[in-house]
């Protein structure tokens, strides 16, 4: 009995000092993997720096606030640039980040099972749209209707208010910043919506039956025990969607008219 004791004992030793290496070598694995991803951006970056230092050199960081584009004269200025993706980013957020939380809440909170999958489905189907269809159909489609349609409202209601009218002053021609900024929005819809879908599910059911049983409103489940918890998630999500907004070249390029110039208003071409 003692010898069938000591021998169980060492036993019991040995697949202890064995699991304690499986998870010596499962903690280094994984350190090495996170500290890959952190290594790839210091790489990226790196890289992007030197790249550019040729440019950097031969021009300034006056590059950055210049607007002239003049090859022949080898002047070049990045600011309309710079300044038509942050424009069209914000319209796209402003846009796209209720809609998709929205979304995401009815999805998860509110729509019917039998309702559920297929809308689901056909938000990820968006996501699989090229860029390039997306700028056809916002050029053939979206703009005509926006420029006889939507925009002469918006600079008739909107336009008489002070200051903040002047930017739908001056002559429609549908494309511009505005509508940019509509197809961007489609664009990364679905991400954020589907982001924000998987964080709303993550929400713990206590939270929402706590709160039915204090006697909160559907909304004010939704409101308090859902999306003030989520609240982390949902910004990141955000956070993935501008991602893809500030990426994106060709459907803007297309839309926005390939008129690389510092427009004032986001519906008209009228230039600062």
């Amino acid at each position: 009995m003692a010898s069938d004791s000591i021998a169980a004992t060492e036993l019991t030793a040995q697949q202890q000092k064995a699991s304690g290496f499986g998870d010596w070598v499962f903690r280094a694995i994984t350190l090495v993997c996170a500290f890959s991803v952190l290594a790839l951006v210091v790489i990226l970056g790196m890289q992007l720096y030197l790249g550019s230092r040729p440019t950097l050199h031969a021009y300034g960081w006056k590059l950055f606030f210049d607007s002239n584009w003049n090859a022949e004269a080898k002047e070049y200025g990045a600011l309309p640039f710079i300044y038509g993706t942050l424009v069209t980013s914000v319209i796209a957020l402003i846009i796209a980040v209720p809609l998709s939380i929205a979304t995401a809440v009815y999805l998860t909170d509110l729509a019917p099972l039998w309702l559920r999958q297929p809308v689901v489905s056909t938000i990820e189907m968006l996501a699989a749209v090229p860029s390039v269809i997306w700028g056809l159909w916002g050029i053939f489609i979206m703009v005509p209707w926006l420029r006889l349609s939507i925009f002469p409202l918006l600079k008739r209601y909107l336009g008489p208010i002070p200051v903040f009218g002047q930017l739908f002053q001056g002559p429609i021609f549908g494309i511009g910043f505005l509508s940019a900024g509509i197809i961007v929005a489609i664009m990364i819809l679905p991400i954020i919506t589907a982001v924000s879908r998987e964080i709303l599910r993550s929400v713990p059911d206590l939270q929402r039956e706590a709160a039915y049983a204090l006697g909160a409103t559907r909304w004010e489940v939704t409101r308090i025990a859902v999306l003030s918890y989520a609240r982390r998630g949902l910004f990141g999500a955000a956070v993935l969607g501008l991602g893809r907004a500030l990426g994106e070249t060709m459907a803007v390029t297309m839309v926005i008219g390939n008129n690389p110039q510092i427009s004032k208003s986001p519906v008209t071409r009228w230039r600062v």
